[in-house]
């Protein structure tokens, strides 16, 4: 067996966010972590962030489309799946069990499966003030999805802009 078929497999889910530029970051923290990584975009996502460098860091394909039938699987079955940042779109569609996309089909399919999921909202305040968002975060954490802290991307009080706590998602598929 290689080290690559060794390590667990995690996938990873990319919502169109502009945090989504920085993505790299949680690929690096989890190959620190000792997983193999796929990424798994939404057809948005895929203009918010270098592709290329995504597909050179994980050494597999980016995915954002369904594979034609008689295609092999470019990825393994998954130990775990992120989804980071995750949109208020995906979230309500994820949780009222919407499968237009393949990231959405693919989060639909891996509760199914039992899979852990670890999810880092990035949403602004607007939005997670709508019933429907916290309908969808309700049904999601009845489904064993955990939730990393909401992080809407505005400027604080001090003219500056959180960080995005990458790594948050590693950590809840630990139980911390």
């Amino acid at each position: 067996m290689t080290e690559q078929a060794e390590k667990p497999f995690l996938y990873l889910v990319v919502c169109a966010a502009g945090i989504a530029a920085d993505v790299g970051e949680l690929i690096t923290a989890a190959q620190e972590r000792h997983w193999q990584v796929g990424v798994i975009a939404t057809p948005l996502a895929t203009g918010f962030f270098d592709t290329a460098a995504v597909e050179a860091r994980t050494g597999r394909p980016l995915r954002s489309a369904w594979r034609s039938p008689g295609d092999p699987r470019p990825f393994p079955a998954p130990d775990a799946v992120v989804v980071a940042p995750a949109t208020f779109n995906t979230v309500n569609k994820w949780a009222a069990g919407i499968s237009d996309t393949l990231a959405l089909g693919t989060l639909c399919e891996a509760y199914g499966l039992g899979v852990p999921i670890a999810v880092l909202p990035c949403v602004s305040a607007a939005l997670t003030a709508h019933p429907a968002y916290r309908a969808s975060l309700e049904r999601l954490r009845g489904m064993g999805v955990r939730f990393g802290d909401p992080y809407s991307g505005d400027v604080g009080e001090d003219g500056r802009r959180p960080e995005f706590r990458w790594e948050r998602a590693l950590d809840l598929l630990d139980g911390r």
